[in-house]
């Protein structure tokens, strides 16, 4: 066993929730650099202080076991102060993407009934359109101006640093991130303690995370890609390096600056990096590790970064559901010149205690190895379940504990292949997106008679949304469709392009056949998804 194994399995002995990652490496390494970000540090000591402060704050609130706390902000330091003192009385982070537009950002607030809000200072127009029906207490993180709503640093400056050292069980819900569906409304994935630790224990050792290490989150936070990397550093006492929003210039600048050990990049980020010249001159020479998932990547971009950085390289499968990774294609398995290059095209192996099946859609029953069906995951680190929503959790997770993760694929010699997906997901520049919600926002507008959206292919972004739209009215325009979807959606869910047609192909039940409407745009590719 290794030093940095040994390391990380004392760590998992001693942290068993996320209110105990301050306390953890407070008391063994106080007074080691934990975060950096926005041009401030924070030692894990003062970290774990400034916790229990939100804590107190939160307590005064009214917030108990099982509130929701939500954070509404770009990648700022403040938020892992509110997830840790949120945490340490037993209540539930909800993390807002603060690119939904302000109607997507009201569902989930209201939803997931959150009584505070943390919310940065360039989202209170936003916040100014919202009805919040839930939320008691606003505070702003940087300055409220003439919203009347509580300063960040003046409100936790009122409570002292005192940990309420509430009783926390492994099953509590400690995280609820938003994932898109398929009806078009979102859904909260219910994540525990035991979710975190346990992915945190496997994935600690698997991307090579270790005390010494520094991490680089560029991700946002509001995706597991974000928080769940950050955690996933902080578990094993690592210093942490974040920037506030996934910026490839800065990217490039901050590794040498800070000598940056490990990183997790989405695909799309990496073919940015690629086209900024200075990236061929920059020192990467003490990257160890990138992780990179979220969406498919091509062999150009994957061999060029394992090129470009000269360091290990991780694949990571698996959705906000899982907690994150659970498939792993390892660095011995990154060989484009070797007898492994078919490799480059898998997702990888199962990890830790995951169990994977192929099943049939129809028949529910296992396909045989080389088939194609829809991937199912079994593991301790699958979700509890959606927030309020039983019906979704028991079309997502059976009775005997498997997750249907919507996704096609196929195993050839224990390794995983992604194929398509059996959802009409969309997935651009690593985030997803939903057709039902960009087809329930058009249809809102007057000029829009039937809507459909699906993922056509981008060299950039992997796929982006192409609207298929049936005129109620003759002048409807392109850009009028596009700028209708901005007001309604986040920028990235809106259709980059619009094609106008006579009518959309349905199935006998009215089902839109977006098989049919993909096909003529996917001609020619190996598959499904880009």
């Amino acid at each position: 066993m290794t030093s940095s194994t040994s390391a990380n399995s004392k760590a998992a002995a001693a942290i068993n929730s996320l209110a105990d990652f301050g306390r953890y490496w407070a008391k063994e390494n106080p007074d080691k650099v934990a975060l950096l970000a926005d041009n401030r540090q924070w030692t894990f000591a003062e970290l774990d202080r400034e916790s229990q402060q939100v804590a107190q704050g939160l307590i005064d609130a009214g917030v108990g076991a099982a509130g929701r706390v939500a954070f509404l902000d770009r990648n700022v330091p403040e938020y892992f102060p509110h997830l840790f003192g949120g945490a340490k009385v037993n209540a539930v982070s909800v993390a807002v993407n603060w690119r939904l537009a302000p109607p997507e950002m009201e569902f989930i607030l209201n939803n997931s009934e959150a009584s505070v809000l943390f919310v940065g200072e360039e989202f209170l127009d936003h916040l100014a359109k919202i009805n919040l029906e839930t939320v008691e207490l606003v505070i702003v993180i940087g300055d409220p101006g003439s919203s009347g709503y509580v300063r960040y640093d003046d409100w936790i400056s009122d409570y002292e640093a005192i940990d309420p050292d509430v009783e926390i069980q492994p099953e509590d819900t400690c995280y609820q991130l938003y994932t898109s569906g398929t009806t078009g409304l979102p859904k909260g994935v219910e994540i525990s303690n035991h979710n975190f630790c346990f992915t945190m224990t496997i994935g600690a050792d698997n991307w090579g995370l270790h005390a010494d290490a520094v991490n680089l989150v560029a991700m946002p936070l509001f995706h597991i890609a974000g928080s769940g990397w950050g955690l996933a550093g902080m578990f094993c006492g690592a210093q942490t390096v974040m920037t506030k929003e996934v910026n490839p210039l800065e990217i490039i600048e901050v590794i040498p600056q800070y000598g940056i050990t490990h990183a997790l990049l989405v695909p799309a980020v990496l073919q940015f990096i690629l086209a900024v010249p200075a990236a061929q001159e920059a020192d990467f020479s003490s990257v160890e590790a990138i992780v990179y998932g979220a969406s498919p990547i091509t062999e150009e971009v994957l061999v060029g970064s394992m090129k470009l950085f000269g360091c290990d390289f991780v694949q990571a499968y698996g959705l906000t559901e899982t907690t994150g990774g659970v498939v792993q294609l390892d660095p011995a398995d990154h060989d484009p010149q070797g007898g492994k290059a078919h490799l480059l095209r898998a997702a990888g192996k199962a990890w830790g205690d995951v169990e994977l099946r192929i099943v049939d859609s129809v028949s529910l029953q296992d396909v045989p190895e080389g088939d194609v069906g829809e991937i199912w995951v079994k593991s301790e680190q699958v979700m509890k379940g959606y927030w309020k929503n039983p019906e979704a959790t028991a079309k997502a997770i059976t009775e005997d504990g498997w997750f249907r993760t919507g996704d096609a694929g196929y195993m050839n010699d224990g390794y995983l292949f992604i194929h398509d997906r059996v959802k009409d997901m969309i997935v651009s520049g690593g985030e997803n997106i939903y057709p039902a919600e960009i087809e329930n926002a058009l249809m809102k507008h007057p000029s829009v008679a039937d809507a459909a959206a699906i993922g056509i292919p981008s060299e950039k972004w992997g796929e982006t949304v192409l609207a298929i739209v049936v005129k109620g009215d003759t002048g409807l325009t392109e850009e009028e469709v596009i700028a209708f979807s901005r007001e309604n959606l986040a920028h990235y869910k809106c259709p980059r392009q619009v094609s106008f047609v006579d009518a959309l192909p349905r199935n006998p039940s009215g089902k839109i056949l977006k098989t049919e409407l993909r096909a003529p745009y996917w001609e020619g590719q190996e598959r499904m998804v880009n």
